[in-house]
């Protein structure tokens, strides 16, 4: 259906070079974050994003308003709905669940999207107008009809995990929660055991939105009970559940947090990892430099910290190392983590450097 995929930091690319006159619909499963992402951007930017469950809505009076007569004309009016901007402040209308509305809601949506208009009523100048789509077998939905889908530029939304962990770790979210992700990231957004395209009906898989709901739960818990996993099984199922409790009760790997801060006492650990384990690590060391303030008085400390696990890494495990190397000369997703180590890890810099293009 979706002509592009974008993960949030294409979205907000795109969302700055389009257009207000545009009409944006992204399409992706439930749960991903598409109302936070599309908040936390406009935001930004000044503006109030109204979100409109249009699933939800039975009648069209819901979103147009609900007619009246005009003494003075003697014709019918429509009071403005609770939502419309009578202040001639731009807005976003963020119409959620567009292909699960009521046919007859579709139709008012048709002016909406073409004319930036509602009953006679227009909206202020700036605004914008973004949907957001299902798709699936699993999903009750409703046909769009072409003319309606034309009015859209249409983006699949696929935010990754890294992303996800980024968001979790600053917002955060039980680090018990984020360490499994980040190990487990086929686990985010479904059941990989699942068969594609399957009609799951009741049966609980795993998004974004209840992993932040498991972390809500076993926040400030330090033993997790039976009850615990009965409560993570009832939000992200069965089998996602128990994988998790499995990762808790196993071995921890050695934190972002840890190597930059307390290295010599994790040393003879990490000596021990595999290639995939240290991988796993060097993700946690950028996630926690992106997302950290280091504070002034603990950067030389944590500079000489940083310098000398790269120096392991090229000792003992060269590929590890060239994983770390790539991290920061090739990702967009760590600019924080990328420029901290450019200005207070001079040693470091040359070193990352001089060992990507040796391997390139």
């Amino acid at each position: 259906m979706a002509n592009i995929k974008a993960n949030i930091t294409e979205l907000r690319q795109l969302l700055d070079i389009t257009p207000a006159g545009h009409n944006l619909m992204l399409v992706g499963n439930h749960g991903i974050g598409k109302s936070e992402i599309l908040t936390s951007y406009f935001s930004e930017k000044g503006m109030t994003v109204v979100a409109l469950f249009l699933g939800q809505m039975s009648d069209p009076g819901d979103l147009i308003g609900l007619p009246r007569k005009n003494e003075q004309t003697g014709k019918t009016d429509f009071m403005p709905p609770y939502w419309f901007p009578v202040d001639g402040k731009p807005v976003v209308l963020f119409l959620d669940e567009l292909n699960r509305a009521r046919p007859e809601i579709l139709q008012t949506i048709m002016d909406l999207a073409l004319n930036r208009r509602l009953a006679g009523r227009a909206l202020p100048e700036g605004s914008r107008v973004i949907a957001a789509v299902n798709e699936g077998d699993q999903y009750q939905l409703t046909d769009l009809d072409p003319a309606l889908v034309s009015r859209f530029n249409i983006v699949q939304f696929v935010p990754t995990a890294q992303e996800w962990l980024l968001w979790a770790r600053g917002t955060g979210v039980d680090s018990r929660v984020t360490d499994f992700i980040q190990e487990n990231s086929i686990w985010l957004d479904k059941n990989p055991d699942a068969r594609e395209g399957a009609d799951t009906g009741l049966e609980k898989t795993p998004d974004r939105r209840g992993w932040k709901r498991v972390s809500d739960i076993i926040s400030g818990c330090k033993k997790l009970t039976d009850v615990h996993f009965k409560a993570i099984c009832s939000i992200v199922g069965p089998k996602a559940a128990n994988e998790f409790r499995q990762s808790v009760s196993s071995h921890r790997l050695v934190s972002g947090r840890q190597v930059l801060y307390e290295l010599d006492k994790h040393r003879n650990t990490l000596s021990k990892y595999r290639i995939h384990e240290l991988s796993v690590v060097n993700e946690g060391i950028f996630r926690y430099l992106e997302t950290e303030m280091i504070p002034q008085e603990d950067k030389a400390a944590v500079s000489t910290n940083l310098e000398s696990y790269f120096e392991m890494l090229t000792k003992t495990t060269k590929e590890a190392a060239a994983h770390f190397g790539n991290l920061y000369v090739s990702s967009n997703l760590y600019p924080n983590a990328c420029r901290f180590i450019s200005s207070d890890c001079p040693m470091l810099t040359m070193s990352l450097i001089m060992y990507v293009k040796a391997i390139k």
